[in-house]
Order: structure tokens, then C-alpha cells, then sequence
């Protein structure tokens, strides 16, 4: 016998047409773009004026013939800021640094479980528990500061880092976002760890939190900047200058008595970076995040 073989014609790929725009597309397009540059533009001018100010002397920066690109760059503006007697500037980055490392760690711990608790464990006063927790959010915080300095004081807790970081772990506005997540996260998971023996605490360890890395991304971002920004606290309870944040560090070079602008600038550039960095990091995380929600368990 012999063997017959077929031999299958590849057919010819044909050249495809690209689609011609029409003008009021392309108009279109031209204007998004411009819009976008513009906004850049318009994003970008206080950053420059932070740097441009943080290499200037202050008699450029307040001076009246004012020049886009200062005359002369001013290197020894870190020499001079890093050496400063009167501000310790790095041991305010590192207070701010530590400071909000831990709160935004506890309130992800605490507000996480409570969220959770309130969504998923059967409990015939959750209800109740949640509107106290509403009830909370509508209580300006001018109210509860007097309170709570207090309350720390009389725990001696006066230029110690507890007292800044503690009263601030917990957070009735993060514990109603996780609490809504964690409504629309996908029971089936869940269920599915149930049937392997886990209780509500080894379904929030092993299945809700790996699948729920955008949001918990995005809750440490928001958490971490409004840690490092906050002033009025830890200016009221880090009393000594040890204790001082990097928010309150930059309120010294600009007093009744002294104005110091090219190293207010320059802290401010400098205390910018770290959540520049923060932002940048955890960018992929949310990416990533997102695209594993509900995938991974």
C-alpha cells in the first residue's frame, strides 16, 4: 500500500487596511491630548515651584523681579538644612516614618476585623454596632480632641510615641469601607474554605485577605498619607522636640519671630519623597491586586 499525503495550502494572508480617521476624530484626539498636557502642566507648576524655591536664596524667592530658573543653584541648602541646630529634620522624618508605619498597620489589622466581623459573622446586634460605628463619623473631630488629650494624659502617655500612634489605630470611616468590601466580596470562596475545616478567622487569613490585595493597597496608601500630613495631634502630644514629626519640624522655619523660606521649601521637597516612594511602590500592588481578586485562594 502506499501512503498518500495531503499537503494543505496555507491561504494568503491579506494586507489589512488601517481605518482612516475621520477630521472631527482626529480633532477630537488632538484636543484630549492637549487637555491632558495642559493638566500635566498645571499638576506639575507647585512641585516646581518647591524645588525652584528649595535651591533659591530668600531674597530671590521674595524677590520683586522674580526669574523662572533662579541665577544661581544653591547646593548648600541641604548642607545648611541637615545641619540645623534648631530642627533635626531627619530625626522628623524618621518619627513621621515610624509613626505611620504603625498606624496605618493597626487600623489595617483592627478595621479589617471589624469590617469583617460586621459582614460576615451572625450576630444579632452587628446592626446596632454598625450605626454606632455611623454614629462616629458624624461627630466632628474638634469635638473628640479635648477628650482624647485627656484621656492621654492621665495615662502619662505626654511626648511618647503611644500616645500619638494608639488613639488613631482605629478608624470608624476605614472599618464602614472594609465592611462594604467585604458585603461584595465572593461568598463561594469562603464557602469553599469552610468545607476544607476553616473557621471566619482561617477564611480571613488564608482566602479574603491574599484575594484582596487592591483594596487593602489602596486603604495603606490613603491611611499612610493622612499619618504622615497630620499635624495638630502630634503637635499637641510630641511636645518635646524629640518627638517631633516632620509636619511639625517644617512649622518651625516659618514663626512669628523667624522666616526661614528656602529651608521651608527644601523640608517640604524633602518630606514629599517618601510618599512619592510610598505611592510608586504599592502602584503595582494595586495593579496586581485587581487582576487577582477572586482568582487566587
Amino acid at each position: 500500500m502506499t501512503d498518500t499525503t495531503t499537503v494543505a495550502t496555507a491561504a494568503p494572508v491579506l494586507p489589512t487596511r488601517r481605518r482612516r480617521l475621520r477630521p472631527g476624530q482626529v480633532v477630537a484626539g488632538v484636543l484630549r491630548y492637549l487637555a491632558l498636557i495642559v493638566a500635566t502642566v498645571v499638576f506639575l507648576i507647585p512641585f516646581y515651584l518647591i524645588v525652584r524655591n528649595a535651591l533659591s536664596s530668600d531674597l530671590e524667592i521674595t524677590s520683586p523681579n522674580w526669574q523662572l530658573i533662579p541665577s544661581k543653584i544653591h547646593w548648600e541648602n541641604f548642607s545648611e538644612l541637615f545641619t540645623d541646630a534648631s530642627v533635626n529634620l531627619l530625626q522628623g522624618l524618621a518619627n513621621s516614618a515610624l509613626i505611620a508605619v504603625l498606624q496605618t498597620a493597626g487600623q489595617l489589622l483592627l478595621c479589617s476585623w471589624a469590617g469583617y466581623a460586621l459582614a460576615r459573622i451572625p450576630y444579632r446586634h452587628a446592626n446596632k454596632i454598625f450605626y454606632a460605628v455611623l454614629i462616629t463619623l458624624m461627630i466632628p473631630p474638634a469635638v473628640t480632641f479635648i477628650p482624647s488629650f485627656i484621656i492621654v494624659s492621665q495615662l502619662q502617655w505626654v511626648d511618647t510615641y503611644q500616645g500619638i500612634i494608639v488613639p488613631v489605630l482605629f478608624s470608624g470611616f476605614t472599618t464602614f469601607l472594609f465592611r462594604q468590601y467585604f458585603l461584595s466580596f465572593p461568598r463561594e470562596l469562603e464557602e469553599a474554605a469552610r468545607v476544607d475545616g476553616l473557621g471566619y478567622v482561617g477564611s480571613f487569613w488564608r482566602v479574603v485577605v491574599p484575594n484582596s490585595g487592591a483594596f487593602f493597597s489602596a486603604i495603606a496608601v490613603i491611611t499612610f498619607i493622612a499619618s504622615w500630613n497630620a499635624f495638630l495631634w502630634p503637635l499637641v502630644i510630641g511636645q518635646d522636640s524629640s518627638k517631633w514629626t516632620v509636619q511639625v519640624a517644617l512649622s518651625t522655619f516659618l514663626t512669628a519671630q523667624t522666616i526661614n523660606l528656602h529651608e521651608l521649601f527644601l523640608a517640604a521637597a524633602v518630606s514629599i519623597v517618601p510618599l512619592v516612594l510610598v505611592f510608586v511602590f504599592l502602584q503595582r500592588y494595586l495593579v496586581l491586586g485587581v487582576a487577582n481578586t477572586g482568582i487566587k485562594g
